[in-house]
């Protein structure tokens, strides 16, 4: 009898570890998936060969589960420390969605009314021809213009949230509100601070408490150059011939809610799934994030809350942001039919935001019928 209930025991651990998990510091994977795994390494190792990348992250979750995150490359090319799955990188324009979705916290709180001018919340930005609402900073549609090149490159030390909207607050807009979109990271600078001048916290504690914290992202913080932040990758930047070189000290907090985040592609995809499936985010919530608005040529909009809403090539709806700062980039595109999320970030400035996330996803998307090598699904 004895005998026996050992052998059950050993079955069952067997057929536990059938369809495993496999997991270390720097891979996780599920076997479900091995083949189309092998597949995603390869053209992603091309890619940063391609581009002379120094590190990066991948990681996606399918039906809410991680089924792969890997790191690749150097953190430190000078100390030779390899990227691991919870490396932190900078993740530019993507600090948008956090900062819209705290915004849309606000307004469930009864904090924000997105159709209320800005001046309303923000007395100091000087009154305009037009007026803009709240709404259309998140989606860029305000008519403020996009920043100068040196703007983009400024390396803003000591400088706060309120000194770097002197940029643009006094100048007139582009174009009239809701006529177009702009994007703009002085939308998002401006949203936030709103929020500070209304909640009387800093724009930092408010996304801290409102979404990291809410969401357990461990690994997501603001990048601070006074600090030292564990696990943060090195950054590095293309020279004049394409080398790459060590980049330069940037201090990101005068733009923090529009690319003042590190994160890993881990915590990026947890993100996702809290967007599409969590008692935190509201059916109401969901739906004003990734709902395209109407502008004044009668024509939707693109992008929703700091994301782009589209479709693929064979119809499938998506969201997807892909954002580019100095010294590194990421991106996150979320597949809401299929219950798909893929994140992936590096650790040089992108030259084209061409971070292949949507590559990464076709992968793992359900294949034609005549595609006779298939991994098995959960």
């Amino acid at each position: 009898m004895k005998r026996v209930a050992q052998i059950c025991l050993m079955l069952i651990v067997l057929l536990s570890f059938s369809h495993c998990t496999k997991t270390d510091e720097i891979l996780l994977y599920n076997q479900n998936y091995i083949n189309t795994i092998k597949q995603v390494r390869k053209n992603f190792q091309y890619y940063m060969v391609r581009n002379n990348i120094p590190g990066a992250s991948i990681a996606v979750t399918k039906n809410g589960k991680l089924i792969y995150s890997e790191g690749f490359g150097y953190a430190s090319k000078d100390l030779e420390i390899q990227v691991k799955r919870d490396t932190k990188f900078r993740i530019g324009a993507l600090t948008e969605v956090f900062t819209s979705l705290a915004y849309q916290r606000l307004i469930e709180d009864g904090v924000f009314q997105p159709d209320s001018s800005i001046q309303h919340y923000y007395p100091d930005f000087m009154n305009k021809y037009y007026t803009i609402k709240l709404f259309n900073l998140v989606d860029h549609t305000s008519g403020i213009r996009q920043p100068y090149y040196d703007e983009k490159t400024e390396r803003g030390i000591n400088k706060t949230l309120t000194q770097g909207l002197q940029m643009f607050i006094k100048e007139p807009l582009e174009s009239p509100p809701n006529a177009a979109e702009n994007i703009s990271m002085f939308n998002y600078n401006l949203l936030g601070a709103a929020m500070e001048k209304t909640t009387g916290k800093s724009f930092n504690s408010i996304i801290q408490n409102l979404v990291i914290d809410t969401l357990h992202l461990e690994n997501t913080t603001f990048d601070n150059l006074y600090q030292p932040i564990k696990n943060r990758s090195n950054f590095f930047e293309y020279n004049m011939v394409s080398q790459v070189t060590n980049g330069i000290s940037c201090d990101l907090r005068f733009r923090a809610p529009s690319q003042g985040l590190l994160s890993t592609s881990e915590d990026l995809v947890k993100l996702g799934n809290a967007l599409l499936d969590s008692e935190y985010v509201t059916e109401k919530m969901r739906k004003r994030l990734f709902t395209a608005k109407m502008l004044d040529s009668d024509y939707p909009s693109q992008i929703s809350n700091g994301w782009f809403i589209a479709k693929d090539t064979d119809g499938l709806p998506l969201y997807i942001r892909i954002g580019s700062v100095m010294g590194g980039g990421a991106g996150l595109v979320i597949y809401p039919e299929q219950k798909l999320v893929v994140a992936a970030a590096i650790n040089i400035t992108s030259k084209s935001e061409n971070i292949p996330v949507f590559e990464i996803a076709g992968y793992f998307l359900p294949q034609p019928k005549e595609n006779t090598q298939k991994d098995t699904k959960d």
